[in-house]
């Protein structure tokens, strides 16, 4: 949690000489990766001195600022959440059921995962689902990715449904991770859409690494 505290505190935006504002991480942390999305967002993708090998953090920002703080493994586990809005961190359980593998998403191109995660504000809540690459690969911003279906369900510790969701996301079998595409919610309150599709990839010397600051989809009226 020392990590978290410090990244909190470095997250007020900083100033580049060209006075824009960029987003800090603590010191031992190397950004390889700022990644604009339509949905009026901006993620950086970075990794730490001292973490396990294969590991890899990541934070994304809204206009507001810092929305969320995650870590995962070599397998793309959830190891570690922090959700701002809502205040509640998840860990993930020490002998997951069915843990989530990256490396048999690449081998058989599906990939059944039914773990669980544990937060001291919200308890417990199982994940179970799928993840499947559809053979289709995308090119955004000059990066080929790995187009992907999923199908998740988070349960409570009764067993009763909380939410799921269906879509497609996107895989880098370079960086070892996924990123975010598009899909539906559905909760007891109805089932809602959203498109948090990457638009830019911007890397160590481009004109908007680590920008505080989204740049698309921001100021869309939502009905």
């Amino acid at each position: 949690m020392r990590y978290l505290a410090a990244l909190l505190c470095l997250a007020g935006p900083a100033t580049a000489q060209s006075g824009a504002p960029v987003f800090s991480v603590p010191g031992g942390c190397d950004v390889y990766l700022t990644v604009q999305i339509e949905s009026c967002s901006v993620s950086h993708y970075f990794t730490c001195e001292g973490d396990p090998a294969g590991h890899q953090r990541s934070v994304r920002l809204d206009e507001q600022g810092l929305t969320y703080v995650g870590e995962i493994d070599g397998e793309t586990q959830w190891i570690n959440s922090f959700h701002v809005v809502t205040g509640h961190r998840e860990r993930l359980e020490s002998e997951p059921v069915e843990p989530a593998s990256f490396s048999e998403l690449l081998e058989k191109g599906i990939d059944d995962f039914d773990f669980r995660t544990l937060s001291d504000e919200i308890g417990e809540t199982r994940y179970v689902g799928q993840d499947t690459l559809t053979g289709r690969q995308i090119t955004i911003d000059g990066v080929t990715l790995d187009e992907t279906t999923y199908d998740i369900t988070a349960y409570d510790p009764a067993g009763n449904e909380i939410w799921s969701a269906q879509g497609n996301e996107f895989i880098s079998r370079e960086w070892n991770r996924f990123f975010p595409g598009t899909g539906t919610v559905t909760t007891s309150g109805g089932t809602t859409a959203r498109s948090d599709r990457p638009v830019e990839f911007i890397f160590p010397g481009e004109p908007g690494f680590l920008s505080s600051q989204p740049k698309h989809g921001c100021g869309i009226a939502v009905s």
